[in-house]
């Protein structure tokens, strides 16, 4: 039998307030935004992911793109094979700060209906992924 002591927590616990930089992932793979949809479905498999950091040529994020998407966009009756992943991504975002409150980033996640967020820091340069758990 081990004897376990207890001591009694704090009876005014201050809440937390967690940011994105607290939960977030590591950035995982980062491809270029010139890349195809079919290389890119490869990469995913092979990194074993269900995300990509798209950059531009400058090395900034452009977004975050999921194996959900992609594969949309290949099986999509007006797919031709070099379709690019700028192409798929559109307008840039959306984005999170590592200094955004866990609060506002899954509001602003549930409002867009998105599962995931690339986390950049003020350059524009990727930090990590914050991804809602299912």
């Amino acid at each position: 039998m081990t004897l376990v002591q207890m001591q009694p927590g704090p009876t005014s616990a201050t809440p937390v307030h967690r940011t994105v930089a607290d939960v977030m992932d590591a950035a995982g793979p980062q491809v270029c935004d010139d890349m195809t949809v079919e290389v890119a479905l490869s990469v995913m498999t092979s990194a074993r992911t269900g995300h990509l950091l798209v950059c531009d040529d400058s090395g900034l994020c452009t977004g975050l793109l999921t194996q959900a998407q992609l594969t949309a966009a290949r099986d999509s009756s007006a797919y031709p094979d070099r379709v690019q992943l700028r192409d798929v991504l559109g307008d840039r975002g959306p984005f999170t700060s590592p200094v955004t409150t866990m609060a506002e980033a899954e509001h602003a996640m549930r409002r867009s209906r998105i599962d995931a967020l690339a986390v950049v820091d003020e350059h524009g340069s990727a930090l990590g992924v914050l991804a809602l758990a299912r």
